[in-house]
C-alpha cells in the first residue's frame, strides 16, 4: 500500500471515531451532602451498604453509587449540610429520575432520610467529563 493511501485510510477512521465522541452522552452524577444524625450513624451506614446500594445496583442506567464521610476541609470550609456526601452515577438523568419514580427508592430512600438531622439539604446534577 502506497504511503499517501495508508494516511488516507489512517485519517479517515480516526475521523470517524471523533465523530462517535461527539455524540456519546454523557452519564451524570448527583451530589448531596447529608447530616446524619451522631446517634443513628452506624445503622445509617449499615442500611446504605446493605440494602439501599444493592438495590439501587439492580437499575438500569446505574453506574455507581458513593457515601463519602469528610476527613478534612485542607482548604475552605466543611460544606454546610453535614460531613457525608451522597454521590449517585448514573448513565442519563432520564434513567436516574426512572430510580426515583421507583417503587425500591419509594420503599429505601426514606428509611434513609428518615437518619438524617436535616431533610432540607441541597441536591446537585453534574454532568460528567
Amino acid at each position: 500500500m502506497k504511503r499517501r493511501t495508508c494516511l488516507g485510510v489512517m485519517l479517515a477512521v480516526s475521523g470517524s471515531d471523533i465523530g462517535k465522541a461527539a455524540t456519546t452522552k454523557r452519564p451524570i452524577q448527583l451530589h448531596c451532602d447529608l447530616a446524619v444524625d451522631p446517634a443513628k450513624e452506624k445503622e445509617f451506614l449499615n442500611y446504605f451498604e446493605n440494602i439501599f446500594r444493592p438495590v439501587g445496583r439492580k437499575h438500569s442506567g446505574y453506574i455507581d453509587l458513593k457515601l463519602l464521610k469528610l476527613n478534612t476541609a485542607v482548604r475552605g470550609g466543611a460544606p454546610a449540610g453535614g460531613k457525608y456526601r451522597f454521590e449517585l452515577t448514573y448513565e442519563s438523568e432520564e434513567l436516574r429520575q426512572k430510580w426515583i419514580a421507583s417503587a425500591d427508592h419509594a420503599k429505601h430512600w426514606p428509611v434513609l432520610e428518615n437518619m438524617l438531622t436535616d431533610k432540607n439539604f441541597g441536591i446537585l446534577v453534574y454532568d460528567v467529563y
